[in-house]
Formats: C-alpha cells, sequence, structure tokens
C-alpha cells in the first residue's frame, strides 16, 4: 500500500512538473508577445505623432495657401475696377474726339 502510495505521488509530481514546465513556457511565449506588442504600440504612437504633426502641418498650409487666394482675388478685384475705369476713361476720350 505504501508502494502505491509512494508511486501515486510520484505520478502526481512528475505531472506538477509537466505542468510546471508548461506554465514556465506559456509565461515565456506570453512575455514575447507583450514585449512585441509594447513594441508594436510605441510604434503605432510614433507614426500617429508624426501624423499629427504632417496634419497641422498641412492645415498651416492650406490656411496659407486660402488667405493668398483671398488676396489675389482682392488684387484681381481691384484690378478689374481699374480697368473698367481705364476704359470708360478711353471710350469718353474717344467719344470727345
Amino acid at each position: 500500500d505504501a508502494n502505491r502510495q509512494i508511486s501515486e505521488y510520484k505520478f502526481k509530481l512528475s505531472k506538477a512538473e509537466q505542468d510546471i514546465t508548461t506554465l514556465e513556457q506559456n509565461i515565456g511565449r506570453l512575455e514575447g508577445q507583450v514585449a512585441r506588442y509594447k513594441t508594436a504600440a510605441e510604434n503605432a504612437e510614433k507614426v500617429e505623432d508624426e501624423l499629427k504633426a504632417e496634419k497641422r502641418k498641412l492645415q498651416r498650409e492650406l490656411r496659407m495657401a486660402l488667405d493668398k487666394i483671398e488676396e489675389m482675388e482682392m488684387t484681381n478685384s481691384h484690378l478689374m475696377k481699374r480697368l473698367e475705369k481705364m476704359k470708360a476713361n478711353r471710350t469718353a476720350l474717344l467719344s470727345q474726339q
């Protein structure tokens, strides 16, 4: 009976050691996954920061381009008015002759 119990305990010990080995392997695998996910998250945050900076730059450029367009439209309008006045003056001068 004692031998049977010893055999049983040896079997349970062997099984427990196998379980420990399996769990240690799982821990190693999961730690590797955590490291990879952490690296991926850091890279994603870096890319996100770069994209945000690029977006700010593009928005700034857009604002500048829109301001330039508005300025050019105002200049164009002013020049068109001057041209119309010159045409009117020319027409008036030609009609006086």
